[in-house]
């Protein structure tokens, strides 16, 4: 049932997006935006509701807590679905998390005893929410105020003219930067807006932190602006974005594929992919960023494996004093990288994205290939022999660390193109032709 239930409203929502593209008339009002948010809900909610039939020792820990043992009422459903201050941009949020907001039992962190007794306030009463709501919001209009300032000067007309080609190449890095972080401004602004809103509804508390030992508000957090703009590799730059959606996508889409008792594989990775770039349209921009952040987060992470552990002590694993310079080169690589990796998501159509990409000769296409055949060449054993002389062990130890393996799973719907999942690929292809 859950998999009609998606096939049903991304078929519905697919001819939409097609409507949208074929009429292409900016002035319509678009409402396939607000339909990406109820995708995620609807399917969510059917993922729920057939956990809640099967026995808690055939569930994770996470599934159980989502189970849906009951049927809410037309009125809880509705209200769930088209909960106002999310409704047309996000965040989207599990049914099960919403009834606890409404029926005031999400206070169950752990500390939440001791902030009661401080405060003064019942356990059962939220903490007070104007303030952090406020505060969102006005972060919100601060980051749409910086759109609509620098939307003036940096627009994407201005790219498939003659005069950006006529700039020099870092001048043309420089100004496609700019241009991708103007347009992700409006989205900081637009989810900052519906989390404040959804904040100052009471929705949102997270418990108490417990190093601040203040109440925390980021239960629906959608993007982390600062951990975008600082990120020094594909993890954090891919994590701090789009985050509610990624979290549906592990959850509901790449964990789900999966057969009960096995590791997600290669078609986990893909069915994610695709299920992600159908999603967001049919502009072949989005696939253009899709399939090449695939394989920039594949030889992103092998970068980071073989070349950090040399700007770190191998005893204790602190920085060395060459670190700093490390983390700015990572820093001025990744922000680069994904801002050439991205561009077609602005520009949209096939002619327009190559255009671009063409104007910068192709860095971030080029820059990965070649990072990729390298670490498919013997250069890895020479890395390993030095890590490992560096190291003072006799063989080539490659510590892999909770980022790096986390990196793995698809984040907004973007696999890691790994060995292992193509061993997988031909092990199954294999075993079908033997089946045959």
């Amino acid at each position: 049932m859950p998999w009609i239930v998606l096939a049903f409203v991304m078929g519905h929502m697919s001819i939409n997006h097609i409507t949208r593209q074929l009429i292409n008339d900016p002035g319509l009002v678009d409402i396939t935006g607000a339909q990406m948010i109820l995708v995620i809900k609807l399917s969510s909610f059917a993922w729920n509701v057939a956990d809640g039939r099967i026995a808690d020792k055939n569930l994770s820990s996470a599934q159980r807590e989502k189970a849906i043992r009951q049927l809410p009422g037309i009125l809880d459903f509705t209200g769930y679905v088209l909960f106002f201050p999310s409704l047309h941009a996000g965040p989207a949020f599990d049914y099960m998390d919403y009834k606890r907001w409404l029926e005031n039992t999400v206070i169950n962190a752990p500390n939440d005893k001791d902030y009661a007794a401080k405060t003064g306030q019942k356990k059962n009463k939220h903490p007070q929410s104007l303030v952090p709501a406020l505060r969102k919001g006005a972060s919100g209009i601060i980051w749409i105020l910086m759109f609509m300032k620098l939307s003036a000067v940096y627009y994407p007309d201005f790219y498939l003219g003659d005069e950006y080609l006529a700039l020099g190449f870092l001048r043309r890095v420089w100004n496609l930067h700019m241009l991708i972080f103007t347009s992700r401004l409006k989205y900081y602004g637009v989810w900052a807006l519906s989390e404040g809103a959804c904040i100052l509804a009471g929705y949102g508390y997270d418990g108490i932190d417990p190093i601040t030992g203040k109440a925390s508000w980021n239960r629906l957090r959608h993007v982390d602006p600062i951990g975008v703009e600082t990120a020094q590799n594909t993890r954090a730059y891919l994590g701090s974005w789009n985050i509610n959606t990624s979290n549906w996508l592990r959850n509901y889409i790449y964990l789900r594929v999966t057969p009960p008792g096995k590791k997600p594989g290669f078609w986990a990775s893909m069915a994610t992919f695709a299920t992600s770039a159908l999603w967001h349209g049919f502009y072949p921009g989005y696939y253009f960023t899709f399939i090449l952040a695939s394989f920039v987060q594949t030889a992103a992470k092998k970068c980071r494996r073989y070349f950090r552990p040399f700007f770190l002590d191998p005893q204790t694993s602190n920085p060395t004093v060459l670190k700093p310079y490390y983390d700015i080169l990572s820093f001025l690589v990744t922000q680069a990288t994904f801002s050439f990796v991205t561009a077609p998501f602005v520009f949209l159509t096939l002619d327009s994205s190559l255009k671009i990409w063409s104007g910068l000769y192709f860095y971030g296409v080029i820059g990965t290939a070649l990072s990729t055949l390298f670490f498919e060449s013997p250069a890895t054993e020479y890395l390993e022999r030095k890590l490992a002389i560096r190291a003072g062990t006799k063989k080539p130890i490659i510590s892999r660390t909770k980022s790096s393996e986390s990196a793995s799973e698809p984040v907004i719907g973007i696999p890691a193109i790994q060995e292992e999942k193509i061993k997988d690929l031909l092990q199954d292809i294999k075993m079908d032709v033997t089946k045959n």
